[in-house]
């Protein structure tokens, strides 16, 4: 017999279950993001404000301290300038790297002070609390001095507004401090409201000084000062402090003047007298050009507007860009992961040039101009894998002229780029990975460039033996079909090469230029000379053709030294062939012997999720008819488990938005499996249903559905495209965008 109470009981939880799921669909994709995701846990994000691909972006910079000194201060480090954990803060830097593992930039830091001016960032550096972080807004209260600040940007300019208690006050801008250690800064009071300046920066991944370049910047501030200065602190030799000058040992202070100071360790400040509380707004634009240029981008992106009009205007972008994608269904952490997941992969790569066009040519000779947008920031050994796929599908303009920035790269440099940071290549990490990426978006449609240009330059790339600093070894790779001992991670240089070299073969068919395609598809399969059958695992090889020996598989794992790999281990990198993932599993043995080789990966903890060469691993189970559960099951496990609504929520440093990547292919249920190759491969989708809207200007359809039934956790039984039987866990990008529905169907 049925309750009446129970009834009612149940009927109220079906309204409750249906207002919460509209609510949650409600809400904006942009009030979703949470910045402090993946500001732990190595995952080396800032919390501060960026506009989408922004030059500017502004971060606490709390990673100064000396940690257990009787002031408590914290030295927690990685390569970004906020650590989660770390509480003492000395100023809010105005250029800033996102998910890097080597440290530049994280300079020209402000720092609002109360009382007498004090230089001595230890000194005037405080406690905080009440942080609050949204996209395109942060705040927080500095607890020494009662100040709480709020900070936005837009594309050039960061925007800072300060409340100040009654008494006196101060703004200070410090050149001296930064993430690195490179000599040379400028700074000039230009009025009471007004400072201009450079700092230099460029030392990522421990380049040579000679590869440093400028930031300049203009700083504005809404009130004139009472009164303002510079100051100067002694030069160093061999760590004794050199008095001359009449300094003796102490920091010079140059009060109201308006005198051009150069030096290392060299900053302003702007002081206050305030009778009652009272807000200061500091407008800094930002120019890798010129002062000039940096003023430009202030007064046209900011102009007279105001912290919240700029506020307003950069949180609308990010809306618009968000909203690119929209998922039903799903917990409200879901759907936080998600969308910050998105956020973390539309920083970089970033904006480089100027309002005006301007930006500075490779290796800064020369300066250039553009009527579009010249990005910066190419991490592409991480990249290439998801992140700019995933830019192809969503934001396609963008890889559009992500593309021609690479291309203008070559035509400054001779050479596509392999890690570019603002105009300066700094050959990180090894592989030849921007053909890959170009390949990728020409045969998904993107081909409004020179792909013609493209293909000759990933040509002199794959085949100069000669002075080539994409490829270092390539005349032996050629010759023996793999690099040996005699270079750095053979193992996993020769993996990249390979996947390389299948990219161009497949751009070389696509342009009928069959002997190039019958080249390239040969070199691309050399890796099979390296797979040793006993151990099932590729292995290096010294220059005489032997197994390099002493060898253990598990070397290598956690970032540590190993002969034949880079960052990583020969089983995460047992599988890293993914454009000839059939012709692995014939080498293997079959199906089985490559199943049980897979599932060792994981059975022996061998799988990083941290890092990039096994990141395609939970779906490799696709490939073999009847294991593909185990692809479902491994995916959502990995999710639940290392991405998370906290700041540790990234499995490790986020490499400019490539774990960011992963996590928004793995909840629409699609990934890019073979970079290069326009193929997805499906697994179960978290969300009940996930809207992409497809640009008109390369796609034909308005939009691509990806449906599942509502809270179904069982295994995929069968997929739909367009209410036909797929028949298969793999689709082509051409069949994906040109579907109305993908639906997966679960028991």
């Amino acid at each position: 017999m049925f309750s009446i109470p129970k009834i009612i009981s149940q009927i109220a939880c079906s309204f409750y279950m249906l207002f919460f799921s509209i609510a949650i669909f409600a809400q904006k994709p942009v009030d979703l993001v949470n910045p402090f995701i993946g500001t732990s846990n190595f995952g080396a994000a800032f919390p501060g404000p960026i506009a989408p691909r922004g030059m500017a972006s502004i971060s606490p910079f709390n990673v100064a301290g000396v940690k257990n000194t009787p002031m408590e201060k914290d030295s927690q480090w990685l390569s970004n300038p906020y650590v989660n954990e770390n509480t003492f803060l000395t100023g809010f830097s105005q250029v800033n790297l996102s998910g890097v593992g080597c440290p530049d930039l994280g300079v020209i830091l402000l720092m609002p002070t109360t009382g007498e001016v004090e230089t001595d960032h230890l000194k005037y550096g405080s406690t905080y609390s009440n942080e609050v972080a949204k996209a395109a807004y942060y705040s927080v209260n500095l607890d020494k001095y009662k100040i709480k600040g709020e900070f936005t940007a837009s594309k050039r300019v960061g925007v800072s507004r300060f409340t100040f208690p009654k008494g006196k006050s101060n703004i200070l801008l410090n050149l001296g401090l930064g993430l690195t250690n490179e000599e040379g800064a400028m700074i000039k009071v230009v009025s009471s409201t007004e400072i201009e300046g450079m700092r230099t920066v460029g030392s990522f991944c421990y380049n040579s000084p000679e590869d440093a370049y400028p930031v300049y910047f203009v700083a504005k501030f809404s009130k004139p000062a009472h009164n303002f200065g510079v100051w100067k602190k002694p030069a160093k030799y061999n760590g004794v402090e050199a008095q001359w000058m009449g300094y003796n040992g102490k920091t010079r202070i140059m009060e109201n003047t308006i005198k051009t100071v150069v030096g290392d360790s060299i900053g302003s400040y702007f002081t206050y007298k305030f009778d009652k509380e009272e807000t200061v707004e500091v407008k800094i634009g930002i120019s890798y050009v010129s002062i000039d240029n940096a003023r430009e981008n202030l007064e046209r992106e900011t102009g007279n507007k105001s912290f919240d009009a700029v506020y307003e205007e950069t949180y609308n972008e990010w809306n618009e860009e968000l909203s690119k994608v929209l998922v039903e269904g799903g917990s409200k952490d879901d759907q936080t992961i998600f969308y910050t997941a998105l956020y973390h992969t539309l920083i970089h790569p970033n904006t480089l040039n100027d309002i005006n066009g301007e930006y500075p040519k490779i290796k800064r000779s020369k300066i250039g101009k553009t009527e579009g947008t010249r990005y910066t920031v190419f991490s592409l050994w991480d990249t290439y894998r998801n992140m700019h796929p995933l830019t192809s599908l969503i934001y396609p303009k963008q890889q559009s002229d992500m593309i021609k920035s690479m291309l203008e790269m070559y035509d400054e440099n001779g050479w596509l780029p392999k890690w570019e940071l603002n105009s300066t290549e700094t050959f990180t990490m090894v592989g030849d990975p921007a053909s890959i990426v170009i390949v990728d978006a020409c045969l998904k449609g993107i081909q409004d460039f020179d792909f013609y240009k493209a293909y000759y330059a990933m040509l002199k790339g794959a085949d100069q033996i000669e002075d080539n600093p994409l490829r270092p070894g390539l005349k032996e790779y050629i010759e023996k079909g793999y690099l040996s001992t005699n270079y750095a991670g053979p193992v996993s240089t020769t993996l990249e090469y390979n996947t390389s070299d299948y990219a161009i073969s497949l751009l070389a068919k696509a342009l009928g230029k069959k002997e190039d395609y019958k080249r390239f598809t040969k070199r691309s399969l050399s890796y099979q000379k390296l797979y040793d059958k006993d151990l099932k695992l590729l292995r290096p090889r010294t220059a005489n053709g032997k197994w390099y020996e002493p060898f253990d598989p598990e070397a290598g794992a956690n970032f540590q030294a190993n002969v034949g790999f880079i960052e990583g281990n020969a089983w995460q990198y047992a599988f890293m062939v993914p454009h000839d993932m059939k012709g692995l599993i014939k080498l293997m043995g079959g199906d089985k012997a490559f199943s049980d080789q897979l599932q060792k990966v994981f059975d022996l903890k061998q799988f990083d999720m941290a890092n990039e060469p096994d990141i395609a691993y939970p779906y490799l189970f696709n490939y073999v008819k009847g294991e593909e559960w185990k692809s479902q099951e491994l995916v959502k496990k990995l999710v639940k488990e290392y991405f998370q609504n906290k700041p540790k929520g990234l499995p490790g440093n986020d490499d400019t938005g490539t774990m960011s990547a992963w996590l928004v292919y793995s909840m629409m249920g699609i990934y890019p499996i073979s970079p290069g190759d326009p193929i997805y491969t499906i697994t179960t989708p978290m969300f009940h249903r996930v809207t992409i809207k497809l640009d008109p200007a390369y796609y034909k359809k308005e939009s691509i559905v990806i449906e599942r039934q509502e809270n179904n956790e069982g295994k995929i039984n069968s997929i739909e495209i367009n209410g036909k039987p797929l028949n298969s866990f793999f689709i082509s990008h051409e069949d994906f965008v040109n579907g109305t529905k993908l639906k997966v169907i679960q028991n």
